[in-house]
């Protein structure tokens, strides 16, 4: 859809390209929308295989409808990732006023009491809130994450307002719906889900990982190409885009959007996919979302 997140991709991708003269030409977006992210999947895997000119946003949502079977006849392996252009970290916070302080604390309060802490998001149940929530759980050594109460509330900045009404104990969500939050003081995060401390006002937030959970939930956003280009475009429109990532025209746009890095691309990128994939496969199918 326009203005939506991988609109902003396109649209921010292809105007750094043009500015870099990375690709000869203009870049032309065409917003295919609908089924999540289905319609366009289905368009290229069907009608557009072979096309060595085009490219196709994708983030953590695409792998989550991938993995949980939303794009019907459709999987990770009928087209090729090309790379990642930045991630929109996961976060853990509970209420300024919580006696909760660290991310096993709630994880241990969790384990003996399940039903004392409900934890509030803004996708639906087993959407990209909700599952790192569970990554967490998992690496917190709680086997069955099902004991996790999840609420889902329409968008990250209602869930934050019901974590603050009292009404949930605890908020999953990205970094940059939790800015405002935290500038005004009022939610105390507790673990950025990323493999490294963020740059910038996030910097003072610890990890889980340098919590002892080694959990990270990226919400990256990236693309991928048909599966039928041929290997000379894939590898230039790798080139292409790690070029961009590399420029100090997306640096901006990058700390400008709250965009956190990450940088893959290639082989790389496409395990890292399929890694997600399963992972998230796994996970909804010990909640029973999938079969």
């Amino acid at each position: 859809n326009p203005g939506g997140g991988w609109d902003f991709t396109c649209r921010q991708v292809g105007k750094t390209l043009q500015d870099l003269s990375l690709i000869p030409g203009t870049m032309q977006v065409t917003n295919l929308a609908g089924g999540g992210g289905g319609v366009a999947f289905a368009e290229v895997v069907n009608k557009r295989n072979e096309d060595n000119n085009l490219i196709v946003a994708a983030s953590s949502a695409t792998a989550t409808r991938l993995a949980q079977g939303a794009y019907p006849g459709n999987t990770r392996e009928q087209v090729r990732w090309l790379g990642a252009v930045g991630a929109d970290y996961g976060v853990i916070a509970v209420s300024k006023d919580s006696a909760i302080n660290t991310l096993p604390e709630l994880m241990d309060q969790i384990k003996s009491d399940p039903s004392s802490i409900s934890v509030a998001g803004g996708s639906a149940v087993g959407g990209w809130d909700h599952l790192k929530v569970l990554i967490a759980a998992k690496k917190a050594g709680i086997d069955d994450v099902r004991t996790i109460k999840y609420v889902a509330f329409d968008g990250g900045g209602e869930a934050v307002t019901q974590l603050l009404a009292g009404s949930v104990q605890a908020f999953t969500g990205d970094a940059s719906e939790a800015k405002g939050f935290v500038d005004s003081g009022d939610i105390k995060v507790i673990a950025v889900l990323a493999p490294d401390r963020l740059p910038g006002d996030f910097g003072s937030f610890p990890t889980a990982k340098e919590q002892g959970i080694d959990a990270i939930g990226a919400n990256w956003r990236g693309f991928y190409a048909p599966g039928g280009m041929s290997d000379d475009a894939y590898n230039y429109w790798t080139e292409q885009i790690a070029k961009v990532y590399a420029s100090d025209e997306w640096k901006a746009v990058m700390a400008q959007n709250g965009l956190a890095p990450l940088d893959m691309t290639g082989e790389a990128f496409q395990s890292f996919v399929s890694e997600s994939i399963e992972s998230i496969q796994s996970i909804s199918r010990e909640i029973g979302l999938i079969q």
